[in-house]
């Protein structure tokens, strides 16, 4: 197991190391983020080779004085056993990572069937992941919204951001959240308490650290508005919102939350770039036939990808055959149980494809 491309990797740690070491790395906090997460990425990879070489090392000497005492032959078999497992931890460990685990998200809650209830759920949606971020540590930060009458949201758009030295990201939380979540419950606008079916879509992309994704000026639209609240009503007396279009995508991204027009227009092109740069690897994940990172296109309430039944308290993943009737948590920001239940499966779908291709 000692490949040239662990090698490679052990090679890399010790390199950050040395550069983390260096006080002027740390002059540039951008650059120190990103070499201290990727030092603590590698880690664990480190630890496990260091712990299966020793394992390795001490059985050999376990086997040798077996020859002479007996007693030593106990821990040689003991040895011997916790092999594999390091072994299995190791081979996990070195599956393909998501380049972009790291991320912060943009994510979108855009209400659908349903009118008026469809709204609201869009809006008990938001605070669900606002409350798991707060959880987590995580800063939110709402950049547009469509507010509903009666306090439900048509459409928001909220920027996720970790604390930037967690050895996971955002993205490798939430990246499952994609697709259209399904409310079964007896709506506020219901007089005769029936229960009703409706949904919201979530879409949710990685917001890169660098810019990866070029824009060209002369393909943006913009427009300048001023920002609303609930039913339209104004919120201030300038036009500081902006609403840019992108020409050849049809993409069109507004941002009202900031107080300058030139802030709004900063914040709008970077959720444009984020937006563009998950709209090619849709692509791209479309041409390999890779249906797992597709996202929700309709928010058609029969493409769910996961149901919040209230009269029941059930919580159901139908990815991934999760149920739990722990409802009233979930809403209240308590992912924790779906959430690695979806990062569980797509675990073992890659170890799969990896005893596959080994």
């Amino acid at each position: 197991m000692e490949s040239e491309s662990l090698r490679g990797l052990l090679d890399e740690y010790a390199e950050l190391e040395e550069q983390l070491a260096d006080p002027a790395v740390h002059a540039d906090q951008a650059r120190a983020r990103k070499l201290g997460r990727r030092y603590a990425e590698l880690a664990p990879v480190v630890k496990t080779v260091r712990e299966l070489e020793a394992t390795r090392s001490d059985l050999a000497a376990a086997k040798e004085l077996a020859a002479e005492d007996e007693a030593f032959a106990e821990e040689a078999q003991r040895l011997a056993e916790r092999i594999p497992a390091l072994e299995a931890r190791l081979t996990e460990l070195l599956l393909p990572r998501d380049p972009y685990d790291g991320s912060d998200v943009v994510m979108e809650i855009k209400s659908g069937e349903g009118g008026e209830e469809s709204a609201l759920f869009a809006g008990d949606l938001l605070r669900m992941y606002l409350r798991f971020a707060e959880r987590q540590g995580w800063t939110t930060e709402i950049l547009d919204a469509t507010p509903s009458d009666l306090g439900g949201y048509k459409d928001v758009t909220v920027s996720i951001k970790s604390k930037g030295t967690d050895v996971e990201g955002v993205w490798a939380r939430l990246k499952f959240e994609g697709g259209v979540h399904r409310v079964q419950r007896v709506p506020a606008t219901e007089s005769q308490g029936r229960i009703h079916t409706s949904a919201a879509g979530v879409l949710i992309y990685p917001e890169p650290e660098e810019i990866e994704v070029e824009i060209d000026p002369n393909d943006l639209r913009i427009d300048v508005f001023r920002s609303s609240g609930p039913g339209g009503q104004s919120v201030n007396t300038t036009d500081s919102a902006v609403r840019v279009t992108h020409l050849p995508t049809g993409i069109v991204v507004s941002c009202q939350n900031e107080k300058s027009q030139i802030q709004n227009r900063a914040r709008a092109i970077q959720v444009l770039q984020a937006r563009l740069q998950a709209l090619a690897e849709e692509e791209a994940a479309a041409k390999a036939a890779d249906a797992r990172r597709s996202q929700v296109r309709t928010v058609d309430r029969s493409e769910r990808v996961r149901t919040y039944n209230f009269p029941e308290n059930r919580i159901s993943d139908h990815r991934v055959n999760y149920k739990a009737y722990n409802l009233d948590q979930v809403l209240d920001g308590e992912l924790t149980g779906v959430l690695d239940a979806l990062r569980a499966a797509d675990r073992e779908e890659r170890m799969a494809q990896a005893r596959a291709e080994g």
